[in-house]
């Protein structure tokens, strides 16, 4: 078995010590067995492997069935966050939407709170979790230099996006975080503070293309919050998987569709942008299964535009972030803009 981190680049051992409560791998390992048998009712036969991310944290377990995933959180303010998450993967799942939807617990919860005893008297450190059971899903993360993987993500958001247009709890996940301003008041308000390190012509691009945005009303709803190749599995060229719904919002469906353009290439320490014919096959791929509204169509070359120039770093720019803004702006003056007609509805 072994430990490791997701992304940061800390001591895994002193991680799972000080923000996890456990004094070795065993320890943790034991835990997370123990665990799944009392909650879950699961008879896990060893854990291969842990990684954490922040106060959260993973365990790979095997079964005499199929492996299955602990994922268990230490920070208590998030609990409410991924009881809903939760409850929203198992509304998909049973409509055969590809997500990672939860294992139900012997009490029927799809997230449970609270710890074990691992012996009957003696209780590990870790108190306050939430924790949730899922199977692993086989699969391999999105290839963006693919265009039928990429292509065939788009869809699948699409689809992803239809069905959570019907959730019938938008409340709960309204709840979660403020609701999200007019766009146009979105974009003014970011440009009132506009970074002074990016570059003047692609702010004055981005002053242009608001000052043309339609200012009709687009529909909310709950949306997945972070599709990016991290968090998408494919298998023989099928979506089996877009992870991760802890960051789900209530939102207008371009903004997640934009973003996630964007976004689309990144990994936990590859963060890069997308290329543009990327992003061009993967809105092909959206539109194939549910088109845009021609204001939704309005809005892209904005939305991609501000959300590139939001990810610019000052200082050292390795990911070259700064060049692809600097290279949709000269597109946008030279050919106009990146969607057509056939896109819309």
């Amino acid at each position: 078995m072994g430990i490791t981190m997701l992304w940061e680049t800390v001591d895994a051992d002193r991680a799972l010590r000080d923000r996890f409560g456990f004094t070795s791998e065993q320890a943790a390992a034991d835990w997370a067995v123990a665990t799944v048998r009392a909650r879950w009712g699961v008879r896990a036969t060893g854990c291969s492997r842990i990684v954490m991310s922040d106060r959260n944290a993973l365990a790979w377990l095997d079964t005499d069935d199929d492996p299955v995933l602990l994922k268990w959180c230490v920070e208590p303010s998030r609990f409410r966050r991924l009881a809903v998450a939760a409850d929203v993967a198992a509304w998909l799942g049973a409509r055969g939407l590809p997500v990672s939807a939860p294992v139900p617990a012997v009490d029927g919860s799809v997230q449970v709170d609270g710890s074990v005893q691992l012996d009957g008297s003696v209780q590990l450190e870790v108190d306050g979790v939430s924790a949730g059971l899922q199977r692993v899903v086989v699969g391999d993360l999105l290839d963006v230099a693919d265009p039928a993987e990429v292509r065939a993500t788009g869809a699948a958001l699409a689809r992803v996006h239809h069905a959570l247009a019907e959730y019938p709890r938008p409340a709960d996940v309204g709840a979660l975080r403020p609701a999200p301003l007019p766009l146009v008041d979105q974009v003014a308000g970011w440009l009132d503070h506009v970074p002074e390190h990016l570059p003047a012509e692609a702010v004055d691009l981005l002053r242009a293309l608001l000052a043309a945005a339609p200012t009709a009303s687009m529909p909310l709803q709950v949306v997945h919050g972070d599709v990016r190749s991290a968090n998408v599995l494919l298998a023989d060229g099928v979506v089996v998987g877009m992870l991760d719904l802890e960051e789900l919002r209530t939102d207008h469906r371009v903004v997640e569709l934009t973003r996630a353009a964007v976004m689309l290439g990144t990994r936990y320490r590859d963060w890069g942008p997308t290329p543009e014919a990327a992003r061009r096959t993967f809105l092909d791929g959206y539109t194939s299964v549910s088109p845009l509204t021609p204001t939704e169509a309005a809005w892209w070359d904005l939305l991609v535009l501000w959300t590139s120039l939001a990810l610019v770093p000052p200082g050292d720019d390795p990911t070259l972030w700064r060049a692809a803004a600097d290279e949709q702006v000269a597109r946008l003056r030279e050919g106009g803009p990146s969607w057509s007609a056939d896109r819309t509805v």
